[in-house]
């Protein structure tokens, strides 16, 4: 038995216990790892420090591996934004009596087993922790090498926070930074029950094409905005500035601006508070589809909407679109023909976001359509099970 197979076992069990946890304790146990999260704040930030001390300057993972301590601090509180946010275990999600006798309620319930793989950035392992344990699941965490030191001092850090609140510190599984507990992770068929893999295009590749255990796909983002020619120009470029320079790092950047034909004119206005900022502009179709991660913008000029939305079609990525428009004609077509997760309308894609969307954290973007779609918060984390009651109802 390998090692990451006999801790899935434990997560397995421990989940069990975790499911029929109260609310209440459920709650305590989240508030109790934002106090430790503050508690331990410096020693988090000494493991970090050297984790990104042993990243080459400039790497694309230095900022999204970066704990300074107002990102300890936000950890902290999303932890207990998810404590404050209502149950949802157990909730009836409908009920009927059918003409047999039969009492027939559908409920929601844990998951299980929950697996996150994922790289550079160390808050996913206290995001996916709380809402998985929120939720009655046990999680499972698979984090990169680049920030082995953060996620071990993180797990040491939640395993106390469960002793201490007298649940199984098996709740949640810290497996090694190795491309072999990957692999068996993702080949743990009855041990897990979903695994979502967060992070890189190619990262989410692997996992999909090798994974034979369920997969939720999140991350991958290629975001595209529309400026179309009724645009006042000015709240374009302010859109434009904050979904591409709020942090560039993370998967709900802007990576294509589109620009209607009237306004090519206006390009340089419509750029230039991002110019300011550093950012680079491609136009060549050879950037078209790409996600960046970095100070870099593919722009191309289109004939219109029809257009703008064909290049959506082919180089989206299913994650979060955007438009910039006075004209609510071309907005609600824009909302109705566009297949992503998130649409926005006069609004940056940097919302994309589980705290935003008022979820407490997030345990990934799905760009997937099947179980869960956008942030994935609580209910995400939930399947249902039919509960059927009668007084002796026979089937004839």
């Amino acid at each position: 038995m390998t090692d990451v197979t006999a801790r899935l076992l434990e997560a397995k069990a421990a989940a069990r216990a975790v499911g029929l946890l109260p609310d209440e304790a459920r709650r305590a146990l989240l508030r109790r790892v934002a106090a430790d999260l503050r508690a331990h704040a410096a020693d988090l930030l000494v493991a970090n420090a050297a984790d990104v001390a042993a990243l080459p300057e400039g790497d694309a993972f230095r900022d999204r591996l970066l704990l300074t301590p107002a990102r300890v601090e936000a950890m902290a509180a999303g932890a207990e934004a998810v404590a404050a946010l209502p149950d949802n275990l157990w909730r009836t999600l409908e009920e009927q009596t059918v003409p047999s006798g039969l009492r027939l309620r559908r409920v929601r319930v844990p998951l299980g087993v929950v697996a996150c793989i994922y790289e550079a950035r160390p808050n996913v392992t206290v995001d996916v922790a709380c809402l998985c344990l929120r939720t009655g699941n046990a999680a499972v965490l698979k984090g990169g090498k680049e920030a082995a030191r953060t996620n071990a001092a993180l797990g040491a850090l939640l395993a106390g926070a469960l002793r201490a609140e007298g649940v199984d510190e098996h709740a949640v599984a810290l497996l090694p930074p190795t491309h072999e507990a990957a692999e068996a992770l993702m080949a743990a068929e009855g041990l897990v029950d979903v695994l979502i893999p967060r992070g890189s295009a190619r990262l989410i590749r692997a996992v999909r094409e090798h994974a034979r255990v369920p997969v939720i796909e999140t991350g991958a983002g290629v975001c595209h905005l529309y400026v179309h020619e009724d645009a006042d120009v000015a709240l374009a470029a302010r859109v434009i500035e904050n979904a591409k320079t709020r942090r560039v790092s993370v998967c709900n950047a802007l990576d294509c601006l589109l620009v209607h034909r009237a306004l090519a004119g206006r390009l340089d206005e419509l750029l230039a508070p991002c110019r300011a900022k550093g950012v680079r502009v491609h136009e060549a179709p050879e950037a078209w589809g790409r996600e960046w991660l970095s100070l870099d913008l593919s722009v191309r000029v289109v004939e219109g909407l029809d257009a703008a939305l064909a290049h959506i079609a082919h180089y989206g990525s299913g994650h979060s679109e955007a438009i910039v428009t006075q004209g609510e004609a071309a907005a609600e077509r824009f909302r109705r023909e566009v297949d992503a997760a998130c649409v926005y309308v006069n609004t940056p894609t940097s919302f994309t976001d589980g705290g935003e969307f008022g979820l407490g954290a997030e345990v990934g973007i799905s760009t997937q359509k099947l179980h869960a779609r956008g942030p994935m918060g609580l209910d995400a984390l939930t399947t249902y099970k039919w509960l059927i009651d009668s007084q002796g109802a026979l089937r004839p």
